[in-house]
């Protein structure tokens, strides 16, 4: 019947249908909006989420002890290199550097060959290993002594010649430095010894102090903790003492708070932006308009429970005197001299100003942003929930519509056929009418 649109009476019915069609979809057009809308919203408050969630993290790093107690080390030569980790505290302390770490190195004699039916065996950590080497190459015994994994490694190196005859060395090397990495080598029963001899690194605390002098020992040029949190390695003996000094960093727990503000602004920023009123005049018409979070409660509430953990009294204090000031505009800054003044002044008391802020933020974060449990996590499931409804209804609405339309289609067509038969009837009926009034004027 589509091919019969409008035949009879004339009417462009597929446009009239199209018309009446888009007055009864209005109720599904509204849905589509609501749904467009409440999607920007679920994108607004994933983007907030986010946010908070990467401040709680960040504010629970600074809430621990390690997050604030930040040093730095220097020592008076650049032989040694001084490294600090958590757990490390101010002091100084003087090392004289004795010896530096080695491994074994032992030495074969010149050979043009691996002589056949030569022994090697190598006694290492109390085990002796004797190494099949019967038959083989010079190249094929390193790689025996290679693959035995025995902590110590072979190569040749080249020894000039004798009667043109080219000549090496078997050079055996532990694989570790140290008294430990120490191992003997028999080559046909005879031992190698060695051209140099495994040695632990050492250096001397309080050199020359009587009953103080202590001897410290490390199987590599590097000493763990030789003070709390302190790693020293050393790169060269020194007759003379070494000062080793290790000094609060001040620049890096300032950076520290630095980055806790910047995470607080980033988070107020983003709300007070997507909560402004922005006003607009077009045609003498002056329109004001919202953001996604404009006169939403929950978010002006979660955002005045982090400023608060931000900016609420410590011990009586005000965060303003370390530096974290309210600002006009709703959020915060930081000021860097204030806080670097107060840490100067007040070590102890500014770490532990800080570190409760921080605690507080992380705490009011987690309280928000948590994947199972925070309030704007379950706002998001919330709207989620809503969509997927709105989809439904959707859905629902295209079936009833297709249903529609194809009724509308139905019944004009039918219309067409109908009225095209009822005027094929009329045509006919005044053609008879013609004929008979011609007839009867005839007579």
């Amino acid at each position: 019947m589509a091919g019969i649109d409008g035949i009879t009476t004339g009417t462009d019915t597929t446009a009239m249908i199209a018309q009446l069609m888009a007055v009864e979809a209005r109720p599904q057009a509204m849905l589509k909006q609501k749904v467009s809308s409440s999607q920007t919203f679920v994108t607004a408050l994933q983007n907030l989420n986010a946010k908070i969630a990467s401040l709680a993290e960040s504010a629970g790093k600074v809430a621990k002890p390690a997050g604030t107690d930040l040093y730095s080390a220097t020592a008076s030569s650049d032989k040694v290199t001084v490294v600090t980790k958590p757990g490390a505290a101010a002091g100084a302390l003087d090392i004289r550097v004795d010896r530096l770490a080695t491994a074994q190195v032992s030495l074969s004699g010149a050979m043009a060959a691996w002589p056949n039916g030569d022994a090697l065996s190598i006694s290492a950590d109390g085990t002796i290993t004797e190494l099949d080497t019967a038959g083989k190459s010079l190249d094929e015994v390193i790689n025996t002594v290679n693959k035995a994994n025995l902590g110590v490694t072979a190569m040749k190196v080249a020894a000039g010649s004798v009667d043109g005859v080219a000549q090496y060395r078997m050079q055996f090397t532990a694989t570790d430095t140290g008294s430990e990495g120490a191992f003997s080598i028999s080559h046909n029963g005879t031992d190698l010894g060695n051209i140099r001899p495994a040695q632990d690194a050492q250096v001397t605390l309080w050199a020359g102090v009587a009953g103080a002098e202590t001897l410290i020992t490390s199987a590599t040029n590097s000493f763990t903790d030789l003070l709390p949190g302190v790693d020293v390695s050393v790169k060269e003996v020194s007759a003379a003492p070494v000062t080793v000094s290790v000094n609060r960093d001040e620049k890096a727990v300032t950076d520290v708070a630095a980055k806790l503000v910047a995470g607080l602004v980033d988070v107020f920023s983003y709300i007070n932006k997507n909560s402004a009123v922005s006003v607009s005049t077009s045609d003498g018409t002056t329109k004001a308009s919202g953001g996604q979070f404009t006169g939403d409660s929950g978010v002006r509430a979660l955002k005045e429970t982090i400023m608060r953990a931000a900016t609420s009294p410590v011990d009586g204090r005000s965060p303003s005197e370390i530096g974290i000031i309210i600002t006009k505009d709703g959020t915060v800054e930081f000021n860097a001299e204030k806080f670097a003044a107060a840490l100067k002044a007040d070590p102890e008391k500014t770490q532990a100003a800080l570190q409760t802020i921080a605690s507080r933020v992380e705490t009011a974060g987690n309280q928000v942003s948590d994947k199972y449990e925070g309030s704007i996590t379950l706002r998001i499931k919330g709207q989620e929930s809503e969509v997927r409804s709105l989809n439904t209804q959707i859905a629902d609405w295209d079936r009833r519509l297709s249903s529609r339309q194809a009724t509308l289609s139905r019944t004009w067509s039918t219309l067409e056929v109908t009225l095209g038969k009822l005027n094929s009837q009329m045509d006919w009926l005044t053609s008879q009418l013609d004929s008979f009034s011609a007839s009867s004027s005839k007579k």
